[in-house]
């Protein structure tokens, strides 16, 4: 089986697509905003502050995990979730480079 055409790209562009595609949905960017504002574990309270089932909360939840800028622990019925830490600084690195680079392009740009 042949490799993925993403292995041709920079580890870095790699990465940041990750965190982007678990950034591309307005839910999840609320439930990591809430997350940063509790600074702390939140259990059910993520439901109570998006207009969405509980299911589809729990699917977003999966999808921020899954890409590693949420932590969570399963305490029988409950989860509880927080921030990762070093997956935050990850894609502040990241976006701050790819977002430079841009900002030199555009101020340099001569296009029509």
């Amino acid at each position: 089986m042949a490799a993925p055409k993403s292995a041709d790209f920079e580890p870095r562009f790699t990465a940041l697509a990750r965190l982007a595609k678990a950034l591309s949905h307005p839910a999840r960017i609320a439930i990591l905003e809430t997350l940063a504002k509790k600074a702390t574990c939140i259990c059910g309270e993520i439901v109570e502050v998006l207009p969405l089932a509980q299911s589809t909360v729990s699917q977003h939840l999966k999808e921020l995990k899954d890409a590693g800028l949420i932590r969570g622990e399963i305490d029988g019925l409950k989860s509880c979730y927080c921030l990762n830490p070093q997956a935050v600084k990850e894609l502040e690195k990241l976006s701050g480079s790819l977002l430079k680079v841009l900002r030199t392009g555009v101020d340099r740009n001569k296009c029509c």
